[in-house]
């Protein structure tokens, strides 16, 4: 069986759900565990190389008014309340045309649902308007932006088809979509995690939508609160089919995979409770991050890890558990640190490029899409 579990010679076929799921429950202690490592590693190695990438981005986190009441999001606030913002359009493009001259290349757009961000009454022209905004502040610029979370927001208040809305952010600079809001795809666990969030169904009908439109994605796992291993091999099963059907088609599909562990220091108490711990068990997740290279084999080539959950050290870690990318510089970052994150809100190219030196591996900047920087 362990033969079988850790096989990834046959790089163009699926995995197996049974073979995903004893992959996930095996305990993987002692030499079992450094096997595990090993495998991922190497496979991590045949699929991306050995050099470490990472993009020059800012993160733009517009407003944190939301409607949504998610247990674990430590960000969101009803307007007026302590904490509460809304950077208007003016301020996002002054720190959108800073982080370009400060060398970055893309910018990365989420926020709250925030019901009273509109022109006109629209929710889509505003976003259109502020994309805008965006590009005439900073030119070149690769915006990355809107979750499947904030895109149905859009398509259910002006009352439009999403292939509708998907099209029009495109004709307003829209360049690829982040594949937050997915949490885990577990309607068990989502509806104690966020019962008002889009469905596990609707998170996969949308990014149908965005691969159709050819926007490229990101993807990504929630793991590290209420998860059993059936629930994490449904998710990571469920990225593999859609990548495999993005393929079929010619379509861009995911361009990375993105562990992303639970932090709960300021989660309500029952949950806190439940999940046993506030920040991430960093050997379970070097564990997971191993378990979904092998998963996922050759459909997401590109590992990410998070190094605002895991701080830059745990980050440079999972790079030898199968990641080769550090993710983005950041420069600013509100909704994970304001629930407790230890990783810090921005990290200079120079501190990404010497995390891979630690380790003897080269470094390499790129863009959103994953090609070289000049």
């Amino acid at each position: 069986m362990e033969g079988r579990l850790l096989d990834r010679d046959q790089l163009n076929s699926s995995p197996l759900p049974g073979l995903a799921l004893a992959l996930l429950e095996r305990p993987w202690d002692g030499a079992d565990r450094m096997l595990l490592q090993q495998r991922a590693d190497a496979l991590r190695r045949r699929l991306a190389g050995d050099t470490v990438t990472y993009v020059v981005n800012r993160n733009l986190n517009a407003s944190n008014h939301c409607v949504k009441h998610c247990s674990f999001c430590a960000f969101r606030r009803d307007p007026g309340e302590p904490g509460a913002y809304w950077l208007g359009g003016e301020e996002l493009a002054q720190r959108a045309a800073q982080a370009r001259s400060l060398g970055a290349t893309e910018l990365c757009l989420q926020g709250g649902l925030n019901p009273a961000a509109r022109l006109d009454g629209s929710q889509l022209a505003h976003a259109e308007q502020l994309l805008r905004q965006l590009q005439r502040a900073a030119p070149g610029l690769h915006l990355h932006a809107f979750s499947p979370q904030e895109l149905l927001f859009f398509a259910e208040q002006d009352g439009l088809p999403l292939d509708t809305v998907l099209q029009r952010l495109r004709r307003a600079g829209l360049g690829s979509v982040p594949g937050t809001a997915a949490e885990v795809l577990s309607e068990r666990v989502r509806r104690v995690l966020c019962p008002e969030k889009l469905t596990a169904r609707q998170w996969v009908a949308v990014m149908l939508q965005v691969q159709a439109q050819g926007l490229a994605a990101t993807s990504t796992l929630m793991a590290g609160h209420l998860e059993a291993p059936a629930d994490l091999a449904a998710h990571l099963l469920t990225l593999v089919t859609l990548q495999s059907q993005a393929r079929a088609q010619g379509l861009q599909g995911f361009t990375e995979f993105v562990l992303l562990p639970f932090v709960g220091s300021a989660a309500p108490a029952p949950l806190r409770s439940r999940v046993g711990r506030d920040q991430p068990d960093l050997e379970a997740m070097l564990l997971l991050t191993a378990q979904a290279r092998l998963i996922l084999g050759p459909w997401i080539p590109n590992h990410q890890p998070s190094w605002v959950k895991l701080t830059l050290a745990g980050a440079r870690e999972a790079l030898r558990w199968g990641c080769n990318d550090l993710g983005g510089t950041l420069m600013e970052e509100h909704i994970t640190t304001m629930a407790g994150a230890r990783g810090g809100t921005a990290q200079s190219p120079a501190a990404l490029r010497e995390a891979a030196r630690q380790l003897g591996r080269p470094a390499r900047q790129r863009t959103t899409l994953y090609t070289p920087v000049p």
